[in-house]
């Protein structure tokens, strides 16, 4: 399937990215661990915080299909400004994409609870409220392409247990929110009053840790560890100057097509992932399955299962990683066959509706979109990193 050329950590990257002068500083009380992780953890934690919300906004605007609204929305948006971003990313500075996606994300969040405050108070039916928060949607969406892009490039250019601490990041903002959510539906009242006081918790806590993001990204570069990878890193692109002059058009071209006709397999697979997992979660697992026993419990356990398995499914890669791409690839595309197992949850015997294999399926989506994303993203990465040895990359590449 033309896998040929795509290997992570291998013997040869060492060396070619051995420092020749001095060795890797430690990472002291593993500091730039903390970092990526809460970096990873920072960039998923608005999504998050919007479909976790679904009860509050559901309450608002009943029959609006919340859940898929945001995914399809989050998603397109997203992935739209994430191609641009890569395809202008020599033209722009990391830094400032970072940033500028993290100031984003806490405007995009500030409009729930500053619309509830002055506008929506708890009225029900308002849904010019309803599509100024599907445009707030579809801004931190523009939010994670800027910052995501680069979090993951810079873990890039660092070991891979960096990439597997921002990976797990993503992961651990998942169960955050859904302990909240847990704790506040069994604290407050199920009506307006507590409906509110739950959603603004939610949105609440994910300005604070957006505001702790801001501060760990603008501190990380004083950490030896991290200002040791980037130094090599420019090392590495001053020599290439030297040989092939500065970056033009042309060459960043010819950079990113290479680097994509490497990584093709794995970005299909990924494609593949959040694809599938998507258009199931959190739609289907909020909206579409029910239960007499935990009745409006059912979807928030649903969910915070997902969140757990996929946090499981996140760290495994770093115990137990495929090798074969063949296979980690074909797993993806095996991943298809949730389609008809959650359809026949739905329209099937009674006892394959009932909560067990639901909440088996859905945790099992969650494990398997932890594990494959871990491992694809893992892989792909190491790419960027070997090349940029050869090339003047930036850091979405």
């Amino acid at each position: 399937m033309g896998y040929a050329g795509v290997r992570g950590g291998t013997e040869e990257e060492s060396q070619l990215l051995a420092p020749t002068s001095r060795k890797a500083p430690d990472d002291r009380f593993h500091l730039a661990y903390i970092v990526y992780f809460t970096l990873g953890a920072g960039y998923l934690l608005p999504w998050n915080a919007f479909i976790t919300a679904v009860d509050y906004f559901d309450y608002l605007y009943p029959g609006a299909n919340v859940d898929r609204v945001f995914a399809v929305v989050y998603m397109l948006v997203g992935l739209t400004c994430l191609v641009l971003i890569i395809g202008w990313a020599h033209k722009s500075s990391a830094v400032v994409r970072i940033n500028l996606g993290l100031a984003l994300f806490v405007v995009s969040l500030l409009v729930v609870p500053v619309m509830d405050l002055v506008y929506i108070k708890g009225t029900k039916g308002l849904y010019s409220g309803y599509y100024v928060t599907v445009t707030a949607v579809a801004l931190s969406g523009v939010a994670d392409a800027l910052v995501q892009g680069g979090v993951i490039g810079s873990a890039g250019e660092m070991p891979e247990r960096y990439m597997q601490a921002t990976v797990a990041g993503t992961a651990a903002s998942g169960v955050l929110v859904s302990v909240l959510r847990i704790f506040t539906k069994a604290i407050f009242p199920q009506d307006a009053h507590g409906l509110r006081s739950s959603a603004n918790l939610y949105f609440g806590v994910s300005i604070a840790i957006m505001a702790v993001c801001l501060v760990c990204y603008n501190v990380a570069d004083r950490l030896p560890v991290i200002q040791y990878y980037k130094d090599l890193k420019m090392q590495a692109m001053n020599e290439e100057e030297k040989e092939k002059g500065s970056l033009t058009g042309s060459l960043w071209r010819s950079t990113l097509w290479d680097i994509v006709g490497r990584i093709k397999w794995f970005g299909f697979g990924i494609f593949l992932i959040y694809v599938v997992t998507l258009s199931i979660f959190p739609g289907y697992v909020s909206e579409d399955v029910h239960s007499q026993i935990l009745k409006d419990w059912y979807p928030v356990l649903l969910i915070t299962g997902y969140n757990v398995f996929d946090l499981i499914g996140k760290t495994l890669p770093a115990i137990y990683l495929i090798e074969n791409a063949n296979i980690a690839v074909a797993a993806c595309v095996g991943r298809l066959l949730f389609y008809p197992l959650f359809l026949a949850c739905l329209h099937g015997p009674k006892f394959v509706r009932s909560e067990i294999p639901v909440t088996v399926l859905t945790c099992l989506l969650g494990l398997t979109n932890g594990y494959f994303t871990g491992i694809d993203v893992k892989k792909s990465s190491a790419v960027p990193w070997f090349l940029f040895k050869y090339y003047k990359l930036m850091n979405n590449c």
